[in-house]
């Protein structure tokens, strides 16, 4: 006898997204582990690495073959209008973010973009813009403030959610590196402000905004600041060139619910490599964390006997903390690449589910804002600037 047939057809499985890379330098290095490695680890839709795109075509050439990407360009125009292509993730420069991003997201391409979100305010609110227009189509976009994925981060974000650190009163947010602390250091990109935009202000006093605001959910209102450079020309190619941007910026923050942030940020901090440091104190409690230790986090309850008090380790690997599940066993740490593989994992969800992936672009052009007004405080003798 012949078999029955099966009660139903089997399900095709979805094609595969196709993913259009802008960028191969460190950043595209860290973006094209995470395109490659998230599936192995998450449930999420299947994609397919299909074109790196940068300037100098034996150089992208060489990244794409390295990097897993299925072939070359140099022209993101053309790679953003292929029919194969359903995301465009860019991690160009900042001074090309607005127009490669509102160029994709009117092509009907999801966007992910490295932050800060751009280089001005001007060119974040187009963005905004462009991104409401094509979420209103069905098109995603997120801006990759990869912290937010350290999984002890999001756990602290926890922590204060569920009222463990009572009312958040102050916190200090602190972001250093070293690698401008030689003066011999030569000119890049980042040193000049029609590229960059600013200097450690926008690289990385970002981070440290974006961080005030997502572990406490609360919003800047208003800010004070102060910009300094330290070391005014560095060689370049052609000789000395003037550094046209910050090294180290300084600010204080108020916050909607009456806390207080301070936020320190240098490229020229000697013997800090990569510290962005956290400290949220409250009337209950309080945390820190340090990125030089990404697998670890301090919390203190300040509702035991003051005799038991005292800042205790957490190591944050237990299959209930914020995506660990996916990895390792307990004890087993992750690193600084894993954000990025959280970053993607977030936004594919957000894509299969029709959610919104945060943060958002009007995220970025908060983040944005506040640094807007660090940069006129700082201009104005460190008055404050309301948002």
């Amino acid at each position: 006898m012949a078999p029955s047939p099966p009660s139903a057809t089997p399900r095709e499985a979805p094609a595969p997204l196709g993913v259009a890379m802008i960028g191969y330098a460190f950043m595209g290095k860290a973006h094209s582990q995470a395109w490659r490695s998230v599936g192995a680890f998450f449930d999420v839709p299947a994609v397919e690495q299909r074109v790196l795109v940068g300037r100098h075509a034996e150089d992208v050439a060489e990244a794409a073959a390295r990097y897993g990407w299925a072939e070359s360009a140099t022209d993101w125009r053309e790679a953003i209008a292929r029919d194969d292509v359903h995301i465009v993730d860019i991690c160009a420069p900042g001074w090309l973010h607005a127009e490669i991003a509102i160029a994709a997201l009117e092509a009907g391409k999801h966007v992910l973009v490295e932050k800060p979100l751009a280089n001005s305010l001007a060119e974040a609110e187009r963005m905004v813009d462009a991104a409401r227009a094509a979420r209103a189509r069905g098109v995603a976009s997120m801006v990759g403030f990869n912290y937010r994925r350290v999984p002890a981060l999001a756990y602290a974000r926890q922590l204060i959610a569920d009222g463990r650190l009572g009312t958040v009163r102050e916190v200090r947010a602190s972001y250093l590196q070293d690698w401008l602390a030689d003066e011999d250091a030569p000119m890049t990109w980042r040193l000049r402000r029609e590229t960059a935009g600013s200097g450690a202000l926008g690289d990385i006093a970002s981070h440290a905004i974006d961080q005030v605001q997502f572990l406490t959910g609360d919003t800047v209102i208003d800010a004070s600041g102060r910009l300094h450079t330290f070391v005014g020309r560095r060689p370049g190619p052609d000789g000395p060139e003037d550094v046209t941007v910050d090294d180290a910026a300084w600010a204080t923050l108020s916050l909607a619910s009456g806390a207080v942030a301070s936020v320190e940020v240098s490229r020229a901090a000697t013997g800090r490599k990569n510290s962005l440091r956290l400290e949220v104190y409250g009337s209950a409690g309080a945390l820190a964390f340090d990125l030089e230790r990404l697998g670890e986090l301090e919390f203190l309850d300040a509702t035991v006997p003051a005799e038991e008090q005292g800042f205790r380790r957490i190591v944050v690997t237990e299959p209930g903390h914020p995506y660990m599940d996916a990895w390792w066993p307990q004890g087993h740490m992750i690193g600084w690449e894993h954000t990025f593989t959280h970053e993607v994992r977030d936004f594919l969800a957000a894509i299969r589910d029709g959610g919104e992936p945060s943060p958002s672009f009007e995220e970025g052009l908060q983040v944005q804002r506040v640094l807007a007004a660090i940069e006129e405080s700082a201009a104005a003798k460190s008055a404050a600037v309301a948002l």
